[in-house]
């Protein structure tokens, strides 16, 4: 089985920079793979 999972990220009082994209992406993933038991591929 597979899952897609889109995040849209607007913060308000700055435009965010790569590294600030990419630790909040790895949060996200971290705690989807935690939650369920999956990996994400590609």
């Amino acid at each position: 089985k597979s899952l897609a999972i889109e995040v849209t990220l607007q913060p308000r009082d700055k435009t965010l920079t790569d590294d600030e994209i990419d630790a909040v992406a790895a949060k996200i993933v971290a705690a989807v793979t935690k939650a369920t038991g999956g990996e994400l591929r590609g």
